[in-house]
Order: C-alpha cells, then sequence, then structure tokens
C-alpha cells in the first residue's frame, strides 16, 4: 500500500519526502509534479514570500528513465527562503552547536500550534512549533501525493478542486453550485481545476470571483484573514472501492481524516454534507435506475453510500479557518513571564485558501489509489491496469 512521509521545517535548508508502495512501471516525471507545485503557489491573498518561493522536487530515488522502479520514492526540495538569507536563517535553524545569540519567540499565536506544540514538547521556545507545523510541509506533502495522483490518472480518474466561499462571499447554495460545475465534469475532475484555474481566487463563477478578491482587500487593509469553503470533485471511480463491513475500512472516513490532517482545516463532508441535516430524506437521497448498468439519477449523496464509491463523482468539501498570522495582533501571553502581550508579527497571507484547493486535490490522492490497489493489486502498472479495464469491462450487472 501507499505511504507517504515528509521532514523538514518551514525555514529550514531543504524538504524531503519518501513515498513507497507505488507499482514498477509508472511514468513519472519531475516535471509533472511541478505543474502541481505551481499550481500551489498562486493564489490571490498570497503574502510576499511566493515572490522568491519556486519549489521543484528532485527526485532521488526509485525512477529510472522517467519510469519507477517499485522501490521507494525519495525527493528532496531546496527551501530558498534559507538560501537566500544567509546571514539569518542559517544561523536560527542551525543543526549543531549552541543558541548563542539566537532570539527565542514566547509570544504563542492564538489559533496556531505554538502554544500546545511548546508544552507537549517540553521545547524552551516556539520556533520549532512554528518550523515544523508550518504550513509550508504541504510542498512536500504535494509532491508525494503527486505521485498516487499519476498513478489514478493512467487508470482515467481525475481530480479537480474550486472554491465555493471566501469569508461571506461564495454560492447560494448546493444547486447553484452545480450549475456552475457539473458542464465541466461530465469532460471529467481535470476540467473543474483548469477552468478554476484561470481565476486568481479558483472561483469557477466570475463574478463570484471578483466579490471574492475585494472581500480580500478589504480584510487586508483590517489587517485581518479570511477562510474559506472549497470542493474537490474525483472523476472515474469504479463503485465499490471502500467498504462497509468495518470502520476503519470506510473510505469517506479515510477521506475525512486525510483533509482534516492538513494545516487549518476545520471542517468536511462529503456531498451535501450538513445541508442533508436541515431537509427530508426525499431531497437527499439519489434515486437509482438501470440502463445497461446501474445509474443515480442525481448525486446529493456525493458518489459514497455506506462507506463505498458509487461509481458517480465523488464531491468533497473542506473548511478552511482564517490565517492565525494576522497584521493585527491578538492578545497572548508570554510563556515566560505569563504578562498579557499582543502576538508579534511574522509573515502572513491574508487568504490561502486558494493554493489550500492543490492541496486538499492531492492529499485525496493516495487515499484512493490504495483503495484502488487493495481492490485490483499488483506489482506492476500493467498488471493493475489489465485488472482494472476486465473488471469495467465485465461490471457487475
Amino acid at each position: 500500500m501507499i505511504r507517504y512521509f515528509t521532514a523538514g521545517e518551514s525555514h529550514g535548508p531543504e524538504l524531503t519526502g519518501i513515498v513507497e508502495g507505488i507499482p514498477a512501471g509508472l511514468e513519472l516525471t519531475e516535471d509533472y509534479i511541478e505543474q502541481h507545485l505551481v499550481r500551489r503557489q498562486k493564489g490571490y491573498g498570497r503574502g510576499g514570500r511566493m515572490a522568491f518561493e519556486k519549489d521543484r522536487a528532485i527526485i532521488k530515488s526509485g525512477v529510472r528513465f522517467s519510469q519507477t522502479t517499485g522501490a521507494p520514492i525519495a525527493f528532496t526540495m531546496v527551501n530558498r527562503a534559507f538560501k537566500k538569507d544567509k546571514d539569518n536563517w542559517p544561523k536560527v535553524m542551525a543543526k549543531e552547536g549552541e543558541r548563542g545569540d539566537v532570539a527565542r519567540i514566547t509570544l504563542p499565536r492564538p489559533g496556531h500550534a505554538d502554544l500546545v506544540g511548546y508544552q507537549k514538547y517540553a521545547f524552551d521556545d516556539i520556533r520549532p512549533v512554528i518550523e515544523r507545523s508550518s504550513a509550508r510541509e504541504t510542498a512536500m506533502r504535494v509532491a508525494c501525493c503527486s505521485v498516487a495522483r499519476k498513478f489514478l490518472r493512467e487508470l482515467g480518474i481525475e481530480i479537480g478542486g474550486h472554491v465555493i466561499q471566501i469569508g461571506k462571499i461564495g454560492y447560494s447554495g448546493w444547486d447553484q453550485v452545480r450549475e456552475n460545475a457539473d458542464h465541466l465534469i461530465e469532460k471529467g475532475a481535470e476540467a473543474v481545476y483548469l477552468q478554476a484555474d484561470e481565476s486568481d481566487v479558483r472561483c469557477l463563477n466570475g463574478d463570484l470571483s471578483e466579490q471574492m478578491r475585494e472581500e480580500i482587500k478589504e480584510r487586508r487593509k483590517d489587517g485581518t484573514s479570511l477562510g474559506g469553503i472549497y470542493e474537490i470533485i474525483v472523476t472515474g471511480l469504479p463503485a465499490g472501492l471502500g467498504s462497509y463491513v468495518h470502520w476503519d475500512r470506510k473510505i469517506d472516513g479515510q477521506i475525512a481524516q486525510a483533509i482534516m490532517s492538513t494545516q487549518a482545516m476545520k471542517g468536511v463532508e462529503i456531498g451535501l454534507g450538513f445541508e442533508a441535516g436541515k431537509t427530508h430524506g426525499h431531497m437527499v437521497h439519489d434515486e437509482i435506475e438501470y440502463n445497461g448498468t446501474f445509474i443515480r439519477k442525481t448525486n446529493r449523496l456525493g458518489g459514497m453510500e455506506g462507506g463505498m464509491t458509487t461509481g458517480m463523482p465523488l464531491i468533497v468539501r473542506g473548511v478552511m479557518k482564517p490565517i492565525p498570522t494576522m497584521l493585527k495582533p491578538l492578545s497572548t501571553a508570554d510563556v515566560d513571564t505569563k504578562e498579557e502581550q499582543e502576538t508579534r508579527y511574522e509573515r502572513s497571507d491574508v487568504c490561502a485558501l486558494p493554493r489550500a484547493v492543490v492541496v486538499a486535490e492531492s492529499v485525496l490522492a493516495p487515499v484512493l489509489a490504495n483503495a484502488i490497489l487493495e481492490k485490483f493489486g499488483g506489482d506492476s502498472m500493467q498488471e493493475i491496469i489489465d485488472r482494472f479495464n476486465r473488471e469495467q469491462k465485465n461490471g457487475r450487472e
């Protein structure tokens, strides 16, 4: 099964990633991975770091002649911030020696991992928590997950996402989202992200995109930040991934864990999600018909029933909280003196939701790829493709 690990700090020399469990024979290049890293860096509301931070994952092992070998794949990704400020970060993040005159950070930011991380690991200041809990880690996560994403793509399974709300600006409801997204979904989920990427807030609706930009501008003036809601769609999934027989095999639970494992996420839903609790059953459940195969007349449950995929497009939504580092300070307490003070300012985005869409697309890929491997198995891509295509051709009536 596919597993991935990341290592590194926000201002350390580099990020490192390892992916294991990828079958042999998958075509993989650094250029393919870079396209999603570039997408992650785009989006209105970003801070100044993006002016010099250009990410590229360098493949160190597990790939030969652009084909995976079945061995673990290792990546490295240079942190250009570390290299750019040679008088500061190498000293602050030194791996050997004494602290010397490196300042201690003692003011935890509300809403961040700062205070709890400091308490949990008994550090003498907050810097190690800031560095590892930073969303900078998601750059390597996107690189690692892009391998699983490429695996799915070889089977005709596509992933794409878009923003449906930033702050108070967003679609009026499920039906309005479907009006803007479903005609793209029919072409495959990648059509969704390709269209969304045309907007710097990754919204499919032009009028809402402009309103979202204005909302970000207003909150920037206020010195505060914004979160929002995004939607991820997956097309090409067969029916029957996951299982109802035991709690840890329910794929909707695995999907929820993947979304919630991403920095700043505070909620996840599939299909109508929380809206399903506000109406009656006839407006929630998808009626079934047979037209050469079994299909649902609607997709309000987002392609998921009983912890298993139905073969309809998977629709997952995530909620991102506003970024806790802001221009306008919040009240906190110094971990040394215990005195109340205002938070210190570091670099800050106003809204990171547009780039979070790419991260969410990415983290779903290993979950779905593992479900494919569980059902169809194999050590090489050709073996898996043959089994997958045979099952799809035969189909269960």
